[in-house]
């Protein structure tokens, strides 16, 4: 069952969240995002967690591949992000990007696996990923419970890094969801479980599109 997390102003200001009303956000939504009555900062998660122990998160390993720690980044969905809201024309992430927690928050996950942020992280020398464990597109929250830094393999090229193959599974449980062949709450919840066990069918589905 999802819980909403409950977070203390002591937690909220240990992290640099604003508190007192005031927005956390760095950017504003595009003007069309106003019709889909979003709240950007509602959040169920998949288990209560307590903000975690600096440097005691420690990833998972599931198919050769990392997933986060549930104890720390079990994943949180935005339940405002309806089915409707994500198949309605003129939806984008960018209605909730950042809305909730800005970068600057999120890069604070870093120190909880215990990581130092990349220096020259961007292009081809991408080594970490800021993940939203639920994605946006699959309505997932822009909170920090579903949040958690993907890093590597080193050694690997861009596309075969760990987060660009998750990009992979978002992108066909998009669509699997669009098309009403997986419903909404299953992809939510399977995602946030081991985003590997749609690897396969994902780069199956990708490789197929491109032979057409």
């Amino acid at each position: 069952m999802q819980r909403t997390v409950q977070l203390t102003a002591a937690a909220l200001l240990s992290i640099g969240l604003a508190v007192g009303g005031h927005s956390v956000a760095e950017a504003a939504p595009p003007p069309q995002c106003k019709k889909f009555k979003i709240n950007v900062k509602a959040s169920n998660a998949f288990a209560s967690v307590t903000l975690p122990p600096t440097g005691q998160c420690k990833p998972k390993t599931s198919r050769g591949h990392l997933i986060p720690d549930p104890d720390c980044s079990p994943g949180a969905v935005n339940p405002t992000l309806t089915l409707k809201v994500l198949k309605t024309k003129g939806f984008t992430t960018k209605c909730v990007r950042n809305m909730a927690t800005s970068p600057t928050e999120k890069a604070k996950t870093y120190v909880w696996y215990n990581l130092d942020k990349p220096v020259d992280n961007k292009g081809v020398n991408m080594q970490c990923e800021l993940d939203h464990i639920v994605s946006l597109q699959l309505g997932g929250a822009d909170t920090l419970d579903n949040l958690w830094p993907q890093c590597g393999p080193k050694g690997v090229k861009l596309p075969t890094r760990h987060f660009k193959l998750k990009d992979d599974v978002e992108n066909y449980l998009a669509r699997q969801i669009k098309a009403g062949k997986i419903p909404l709450k299953e992809a939510q919840k399977g995602i946030a479980e081991d985003w590997t066990q749609y690897l396969d069918d994902a780069l199956d589905a990708k490789l197929g599109k491109k032979k057409k």
